[in-house]
């Protein structure tokens, strides 16, 4: 028996718990991940995350490893083929969001030399370190995630609304929201 305390949503699925020590919360600053995480919670939108993480390597895979100048340029026959594998989440509105979101990072990196210097620019580079006790007291957004769900609306993003934005910021540790007596608090 693992004696980890642990924020409360992973419960005891190993997947949940791998995802959590591992990954969630930690900064991520390059480009690659980024784009993964930003397409993974694309398509979390309106299901619970435990799902998408099940299907992440389908994604990987159907996606050619999140490689975004590659989607940015997928056509109808791989939409199609997309659309049948069953894999993944086939909604069709998201995997053209997908291809769209592609060519808006593109487009971000090219104004700003990096889409990581573009969204940690809006938390000047640093997680913001929050002091949540319980899972009740954890927002599912923020003005700041209405901040930057209306600025990559404008650039033309899909699929990123307010909770889908801080969903991704808890992700890639734009914000620390580990439960204050989580083991990973304060190591991340």
């Amino acid at each position: 028996m693992n004696a980890k305390n642990r924020c409360a949503w992973c419960k005891d699925d190993a997947l949940y718990q791998k995802y959590h020590d591992e990954e969630w919360g930690v900064p991520v600053y390059d480009d690659d991940t980024l784009f993964e995480f930003l397409i993974l919670e694309t398509f979390q939108a309106g299901l619970s995350w435990i799902t998408v993480l099940r299907k992440r390597e389908n994604f990987r895979k159907a996606f050619d490893n999140f490689n975004y100048k590659k989607i940015a340029t997928y056509n109808q026959v791989k939409i199609d083929s997309l659309l049948q594998n069953a894999g993944i989440i086939r909604n069709k509105l998201k995997i053209k969001a997908t291809i769209t979101n592609a060519q808006a990072f593109i487009k971000i990196q090219e104004e700003f030399g990096s889409f990581s210097s573009y969204i940690w620019g809006f938390v000047n580079g640093k997680p913001i370190k929050n002091n949540f006790k319980t899972l009740a007291e954890v927002p599912a957004n923020t003005p700041l995630s209405d901040t930057i769900s209306k600025d990559l609306k404008k650039r033309g993003f899909k699929f990123v609304g307010t909770t889908v934005v801080y969903a991704h910021m808890q992700a890639t540790g734009m914000v620390n929201d580990h439960l204050t007596n989580c083991f990973r608090y304060n190591e991340v």
